[in-house]
């Protein structure tokens, strides 16, 4: 392992290694999404296989409960401590599902990945946003923005060439997957720990002022975690029901409520993760240092809601797919997801930073598994209008949360933040406030 590791990888290199776990994370589900209906016909899955894989996936709670332990595990042993293991159980888990041949073996492999997955987005976010230089934080934490985009792009038009081999074609997509993973493990054995980290722990043990208080009754007894927390999981809970469904089951929906064929599904999921794609590079991490990050989460949410008021109340024709598509597409590069990686990285001490996210993901994404199990049953007991509208009401609370709470940190140190916060000890010492 040491060998593997001599060559140090620094600078944007080190930031786009650690951001393709977002790379990873979402073409996990992409991948998944675009050959559900596949899956379904070859082993036959009735509704609750349906919601069981997609609550236990990537996109739900095997991700939560991957993101919990990760978290943990991140703030006690290092960022680099994951980044050495969570890969080789990812790639175990993709693995399984690109040979599987019956649902066990699908459902063991979908649910390792997903453990894998959580266990690296807290520490990806954390680790870019520790490194990142204070003016151009929202360029690097947007790097894995822009790699959680890429992935269903590059996933949606692998499902859309690989069509014709049928389910052969999705067992490629994830041998894709497995040897990106590989190539990004290799990469990362090269990098360095996070030096706040290691410079908060060198303090600890100087000044013997560790909190052996666990992250949960910290994040609780201190009113700025509290708060933080109620934006935080406000704006990514409320976000996620939809998109994180979306991301799962859009191209179930559009095949089953719109009539699309899968090509044409898959199609439209390239057109706008492109989208998502070019909004990520040229608004959040282009504007998201210099600009008013209230406005263009404002701007992003109400983007968000107008594409769902149209597809739920106008029908599934071309005219109606095609505006949701280019709004959400659009909105999904500057909204919730990437001000929730950027804020949560800035909000919480180093100490506990990313055990706060590996503890909000968990709660976010056990919030998804919840309605992604009971989705398909709602579409097909009362209709995807009832579920669109459901899902309004949900993008409508973030939307409020997220533009009335939005913190003013641009330009700022992550101490600098904490310091404003936190004063100078109370977050190391956990002191209620």
């Amino acid at each position: 392992m040491a060998k593997i590791g001599a060559k140090k990888t620094t600078g944007w290199k080190a930031t786009i290694s650690v951001a393709m776990a977002n790379y990873i994370e979402a073409g996990s589900i992409i991948a998944a999404a675009s050959s559900l209906t596949m899956w379904q016909a070859y082993l036959h899955l009735d509704n609750i296989a349906v919601g069981l894989l997609s609550a236990l996936s990537a996109n739900a709670f095997g991700a939560a409960i991957g993101a919990l332990f990760g978290g943990y595990l991140c703030d006690k042993y290092g960022r680099k401590f994951i980044y050495t293991y969570d890969l080789l159980a990812y790639m175990l888990g993709v693995l399984l599902i690109a040979v599987s041949v019956n649902f066990p073996m699908l459902l063991i492999g979908t649910i390792i990945t997903g453990i894998a997955v959580g266990a690296g987005v807290p520490a990806s976010w954390t680790y870019i946003a520790e490194e990142a230089p204070a003016d151009k934080r929202a360029a690097h934490v947007g790097t894995a923005q822009l790699a959680w985009s890429t992935g269903p792009a590059i996933t949606f038009l692998l499902a859309v060439l690989l069509a014709p081999l049928g389910l052969l074609g999705s067992r490629i997509i994830f041998i894709h997957l497995l040897i990106i993973a590989f190539i990004t493990w290799y990469i990362r054995q090269g990098l360095s720990e996070s030096a706040i980290w290691k410079e908060g722990k060198e303090r600890e043990a100087k000044e013997g002022s560790s909190n052996n208080k666990g992250v949960l009754k910290t994040l609780l007894s201190l009113r700025p975690n509290r708060e933080a927390l109620f934006l935080l999981i406000g704006i990514y809970l409320f976000w996620n029901l939809t998109a994180g469904a979306m991301g799962y089951f859009m191209p179930y929906i559009y095949q089953n409520v719109g009539g699309l064929t899968g090509t044409q599904a898959n199609l439209l999921q390239v057109l706008l993760w492109s989208l998502t794609v070019a909004t990520t590079y040229f608004v959040f991490m282009k504007l998201g240092d210099k600009f008013s990050r209230r406005s263009l989460f404002g701007i992003g949410a109400v983007m968000g809601i107008a594409a769902w008021l149209i597809l739920t109340f106008t029908g599934m024709n071309w005219f109606s797919l095609f505006a949701f598509v280019i709004l959400w597409g659009s909105a999904a590069g500057f909204g919730a997801q990437a001000f929730y990686g950027l804020w949560a990285s800035e909000l919480f001490p180093t100490r506990y930073r990313a055990g706060a996210q590996g503890i909000m993901y968990f709660l976010v994404r056990l919030g998804i598994a919840v309605w992604s199990f009971i989705l398909p049953t709602v579409m097909d007991k009362l209709g995807f209008k009832t579920a669109g509208i459901v899902m309004l009401v949900f993008l409508a609370i973030h939307c409020v949360i997220g533009i009335l709470l939005a913190p003013n940190t641009n330009g700022k140190t992550l101490k600098q933040i904490e310091e404003e916060r936190f004063g100078k000890s109370k977050a190391i010492k956990g002191k209620a406030v």
